[in-house]
Order: C-alpha cells, then sequence, then structure tokens
C-alpha cells in the first residue's frame, strides 16, 4: 500500500482538525469551570450548566504569541424570576475575563 502526497496532506488536515476540536473541548470546559466559580463568588445561580461559543479571533498573548481568543457566554440568575447574560474571555487555555450583565440584586 502506497501513500500518495495528497493523500497524506488530506490525512494530516484531518489529525489537525481533530486535535483542535479535543483542543477546544477542553478549553470549553475550563470556560464553564471558571464561569461556574465566579456564579458561586458572585452569589448568582448559573443557568443550563452550559458556555456557548460567541467569538473566536486570533491575538497575541502578554509573550507575544499569537493564541486563539474565545468568548463564550453563559446564562445566570441572581433572584430565580430574571435570566441574565454573563461572558467568559479566554486566551489559549487562560481565562482573560469574566464579566456579568447588569441584573436585579
Amino acid at each position: 500500500m502506497y501513500l500518495e502526497l495528497a493523500d497524506l496532506f488530506w490525512l494530516t488536515l484531518i489529525v489537525f482538525a481533530l486535535m483542535h476540536w479535543w483542543h477546544s473541548l477542553k478549553v470549553k470546559e475550563f470556560a464553564l469551570k471558571a464561569a461556574r466559580n465566579y456564579c458561586k463568588e458572585m452569589d448568582v445561580q448559573l443557568l443550563d450548566q452550559s458556555v456557548y461559543l460567541r467569538g473566536i479571533w486570533l491575538k497575541r498573548d502578554d509573550n507575544g504569541k499569537v493564541r486563539i481568543w474565545r468568548s463564550y457566554l453563559f446564562e445566570f440568575t441572581a433572584t430565580g424570576d430574571d435570566r441574565a447574560r454573563g461572558r467568559v474571555a479566554m486566551l489559549g487555555g487562560r481565562v482573560t475575563g469574566i464579566i456579568l450583565d447588569a441584573h436585579r440584586i
């Protein structure tokens, strides 16, 4: 069995796509954990126990390396009657910020 260059190219592309997908799942889990901990600190309840990807971009970190910046949204409630949004910003695998929208206390 011989592999042609085109076959090797497609195989490599598929492997890189799977590696990116796997890493993205780990980053999403880390963003969910950060959102859960922040909601606990702020005494609000995280709804649906999930975060979802809102934006993705390439940015440089403090060392000048190009990393993937991701913005995840989640919903929370402070009173149990309403829903508000929060945002977790990730640069690579590091949380760069968590913001909660205005909500009732």
